[in-house]
């Protein structure tokens, strides 16, 4: 049923996911491809040798298309031979400079589908903003460092685009110079990209769900929109707790979204929306600590987001992952025991 369910929202490319990878030409050399980072065509020839190599442990599908008609793909990954009791959701690149939460998203597949985790089901979606990654890509590309990109082809934050917490409940929201601050997207999963991830999360309902951004070094847990801490305030801070602690480098300190500051919201966002509609419990993890070091770096935008060596990074951001695989296949065990 979760295939079907997936490919109805999207017409798979002609010959599925190993055509598709396999026509993405990789870009000529370029400094950040000798520093590490992939482009999308080299994520997508990374996932495909997976697809190739574990036959019945991930399955590419379509989770539905970008403004432009782009290929939104997710990937789903079982044990064949244990029937799945726990769904966790991972996605990524909400923006569209942020790589390296698509490079987590990858090294995280390449961690579970050797040996996927028993009795919980991983759908990983690592490039939610196909159309922003493409132009962000461009601009590498063309040496335009100093544009700034956030948002999908029609300039709406998919981070502000879901339904929980779109209003601002503080009185300086409303003060002119604020509103920069304090916005959601004209309406409740208005883009086509935040609908096909909330239909699939329809069809198949998340009982964990991650959302990889960048930067700051924290995991983050609902709500976003509102000072009030939810229901499930100190189960959540010790899940995340732990993903912190599995951290090999230095742990992310673990926080509510909007406790930076007192009067910070992030309204419509995401881990509102999962774990508000869809009863998931819900983490946003802002990787890395940023990557501007020094005058130069100050206008390149892509070091803004994305850190000289990403391993490190990379390397906590999969550990945390790994880490609420754990506590989910924990929880199954518990049920089974």
């Amino acid at each position: 049923m979760w295939l079907l369910a997936g490919l109805a929202l999207g017409k798979t490319p002609d010959g599925g996911f190993s055509a598709f990878a396999e026509r993405q030409a990789p870009p000529e050399e370029h400094p950040e491809r000798a520093a590490g980072w992939d482009f999308s065509s080299e994520l997508w020839l990374r996932v495909d040798a997976l697809v190739d190599e574990h036959p019945g442990h991930i399955e590419p599908f379509v989770v539905g298309r970008s403004v432009e008609k782009r290929a939104i793909w997710g990937f789903r990954v079982v044990d064949p031979t244990v029937e799945a009791e726990r769904e966790l959701l991972v996605i990524a690149q909400l923006h569209a400079l942020e790589w390296i939460g698509a490079e987590v998203a990858v090294a995280y597949l390449e961690e579970i589908v050797p040996t996927p985790p028993p009795g919980v089901a991983v759908t990983v979606i690592p490039i939610v903003n196909p159309d922003g990654r493409w132009r962000a890509e461009q601009d590498l590309l063309n040496d335009q460092v100093d544009t700034y990109r956030r948002a999908n082809a029609n300039g709406v934050d998919l981070n502000r685009d879901w339904a929980v917490h779109r209003e601002s409940d503080v009185i300086w929201s409303r003060l002119p110079f604020s509103k920069k601050y304090y916005y959601s997207s004209p309406e409740p999963l208005s883009q086509p990209e935040t609908q096909a991830v909330d239909a699939w999360a329809v069809d198949v309902p998340p009982d964990a769900f991650v959302s990889l951004h960048a930067f700051g070094g924290y995991v983050e847990i609902p709500w976003g929109g509102v000072y009030e801490p939810t229901p499930d305030d100190a189960r959540l801070k010790a899940m995340a707790s732990e993903m912190a602690e599995a951290m090999p480098n230095r742990p992310y300190r673990v926080i509510q979204l909007n406790h930076f500051v007192r009067w910070f919201r992030a309204l419509g966002c995401e881990i509102d929306h999962f774990y508000g509609v869809h009863g998931a419990d819900s983490f946003l993890i802002e990787l890395t600590r940023s990557g501007i070091r020094g005058p130069a770096t100050w206008k390149d935008y892509f070091r803004w987001y994305n850190p000289v060596d990403k391993e490190p990074h990379v390397d906590d951001g999969v550990a945390a992952l790994l880490s609420l695989t754990r506590q989910l296949a924990g929880e199954v065990r518990g049920l089974d025991g």
